[in-house]
């Protein structure tokens, strides 16, 4: 079905499903109780983070998963796909498809380019050229290419680019029947059209922009199946297991090294577009050091090499970095309210330093247990409760057969 064998496509609609009922699955508790404060996460603006988030990281798994060649400077072409998508709304207009694909193209050109320079070195090497090439480009988006009193102001600097009632949008309103700035839209869609359905006590929200979002990252999702099925996916892994051994027998490896870094900047450009779709700001933070590391984590708790990993370890850093930044005393007070005073301050005191502003603590500590624990990241964890629960049945010499040449007719197609 769709090219992919019984098991992909298994998988394949297990995420479908996830991005369909993502409004249910992160509304769990009824609206307006404090657990529904604390915990539910289906807003639009946040679940547009998790699909956004999935695929940058399902691009940046291309590259690191399948080559093991890790790069540190990833937040460069998000924030590059970034400055074309909000290029193109201030001078084509507010349909945002017009804005992904210049996202794509420019954050294609930039990996190349980066690319090229990069992967003449390898290991640490590597590593260290991209963090290199992401902070000069960062650098320069904050500074160099943004003065405002310049004649040459591509990024706004520090304030970051934002529509203007003075752009002109030659195919499109500059400004709407009140004056005030246009919205993205997808063909007339407003990103930000939102349908509310009520159930009990319960508010489900669905987004336009989401939705969106969703589809293409299911259409990205299935991309990543296809390149991880292919001949060109194997010939990653072997670049990941040996590539010294490869270059012996006379084979270039750079071509498809080259060709991964490529598509995996190009993913990250989409993701930027994305983010700027969703809301026409652009600003030099994107492409920081610290951006291009919170990639690699994602990458790592979900599972590296993995399919699922990427979306399993972009959705817990969002959904566990929006909880814990809205934990406060008054909310810790709340729930140790039912303690001795004494004993609930104490405790107030100790945990204080971990959430609200100092959530980066503890999203560090969660990192490092799963790291320690479960280095195969979410994916390997899941598949240990699901040995623990349902046991762990032998397969037949046949079946193992006959998955292995289903997967090899579907990369030969």
């Amino acid at each position: 079905m769709l090219g992919l064998t019984k098991k992909d496509f298994t998988l394949f609609m297990v995420v479908l499903a996830m991005v369909a009922l993502a409004p249910f699955i992160l509304n769990p508790f009824p609206q307006g109780s404090s657990l529904a404060q604390m915990f539910n996460a289906g807003y639009p603006d946040l679940m547009q983070r998790f699909v956004i988030f999935g695929i940058l990281v399902i691009g940046f798994n291309i590259l690191f998963g399948l080559t093991g060649y890790l790069s540190f400077g990833h937040a460069a072409f998000l924030g590059v796909g970034s400055y074309s998508a909000v290029w193109m709304f201030k001078l084509l207009g507010m349909n945002v498809i017009p804005g992904i694909l210049l996202s794509m193209v420019v954050a294609g050109i930039f990996a190349l380019a980066i690319g090229y320079v990069s992967l003449r070195r390898s290991g640490i090497y590597f590593s260290i050229l991209t963090l290199a090439f992401a902070q000069m480009s960062y650098n320069l988006a904050y500074s160099v290419l943004g003065n405002p009193t310049s004649n040459f102001n591509l990024t706004n600097g520090e304030t970051g680019l934002q529509l203007l009632l003075t752009d002109p949008r030659v195919l499109g309103q500059s400004t709407t029947a009140d004056g005030s700035l246009p919205v993205t839209n997808f063909f007339g869609i407003a990103m930000r059209d939102s349908y509310e359905l009520r159930l009990g006590d319960w508010l489900f929200t669905f987004n336009a922009g989401y939705y969106l979002c969703g589809i293409i990252m299911l259409i990205s999702f299935y991309i990543s199946i296809r390149i991880f099925r292919s001949p060109f996916g194997m010939m990653l892994r072997a670049v990941k297991s040996n590539q010294q051994r490869m270059n012996y027998t006379g084979l270039n490896t750079k071509p498809y090294t080259l060709a991964a870094f490529v598509i995996s900047g190009i993913y990250a450009g989409l993701a930027g577009g994305l983010l700027s779709s969703m809301d026409p700001l652009a600003g030099a933070e994107r492409m920081h050091w610290t951006a291009s590391g919170e990639i690699v984590i994602m990458a790592i708790l979900g599972g590296v090499g993995t399919l699922i990993g990427p979306i399993l370890g972009a959705g817990f850093n969002e959904y566990f970095k929006n909880i814990l930044s809205k934990i406060n005393d008054g909310v810790l007070h709340q729930w140790l309210g039912f303690l001795p005073d004494g004993v609930e301050d104490f405790l107030v005191t100790i945990i204080h330093p971990f959430v609200g502003k100092g959530w980066h603590l503890t999203l560090g500590l969660l990192f490092m247990v799963v790291i320690i624990f479960l280095p195969g990241g979410l994916v390997e964890g899941g598949k240990r409760l699901g040995r623990m629960i349902f046991g762990n049945p032998k397969r037949s010499t046949a079946e193992a057969e006959a998955d292995a040449a289903e997967q090899r007719n579907t990369a030969a197609e």
